[in-house]
């Protein structure tokens, strides 16, 4: 098998991405290492997404993935006003894209999503080793003309050098879209230091069927 290489493609994933104020800031803030900034509020992002086939890929085939973690001050994406964000947590089913993550400097171990919708109502369930550790309640509708698309940037570290990668992606979301809840269900699991606080503030976020990125764009040093 030739090994796979920078860029990686992924078309059409289903895909619920939001962020939250949290139950324990100071938790959020801990997770972040020396040299980068949590931002002010302490907020915490988190993707699940399902990719359900190999032909939606250039190499990856298909895969579940959850990663979450804080939201970073002071490395914006291109954008200028979208926080760069420093992974915690990557938990994907899939051996090849671990491995390919991990040279990346993402946290990659095993863990598996599934992402159902039965008429307006997703659950997203996110497990690590088996055990199931995130559940999002999400009351969802149907796609329409709108586009979300830029580019997002993650800081990660490879050996002693931390990184920055941008991701392009392109997504159709569903409108109207809320989340009802986000359980954390293991207080033993190094997941839950990100709790949301009670009562549940989201901060942003949506839900596509059909999102789509390259995975990283282009990456190089920290400045």
């Amino acid at each position: 098998m030739t090994s796979l290489v920078a860029p990686q493609l992924v078309v059409n994933s289903r895909m619920i991405y939001f962020g939250w104020l949290p139950a324990d800031p100071d938790a959020v803030a801990a997770l972040v290492p020396k040299g980068l900034k949590p931002a002010a509020n302490r907020q915490v992002f988190m993707n699940q997404y399902v990719v359900d086939d190999a032909g939606q890929t250039s190499g990856f085939g298909a895969y579940s993935l959850t990663y979450l973690g804080p939201d970073l001050a002071d490395l914006d994406a291109p954008d200028g006003v979208t926080p760069g964000r420093w992974w915690t947590h990557y938990l994907n089913s899939s051996p090849v894209v671990r491995e390919y993550a991990a040279e990346r400097g993402a946290p990659a171990s095993v863990g598996s999503t599934t992402i159902e919708v039965r008429g307006r109502r997703l659950v997203a369930t996110t497990e690590a080793d088996g055990v199931p550790v995130i559940r999002t309640t999400a009351r969802v509708g149907r796609t329409g003309d709108a586009i979300n698309q830029g580019q997002l940037r993650y800081i990660t570290k490879v050996g002693r050098r931390k990184v920055s990668g941008i991701y392009p992606f392109v997504a159709e979301p569903v409108d109207p879209f809320e989340i009802e809840s986000l359980e954390f269900l293991e207080p033993e699991h190094s997941t839950y230091a990100l709790r949301p606080a009670n009562p549940l503030e989201i901060t942003w976020g949506f839900y596509s069927p059909r999102a789509s990125f390259a995975y990283p764009g282009g990456e190089g040093p920290l400045s």
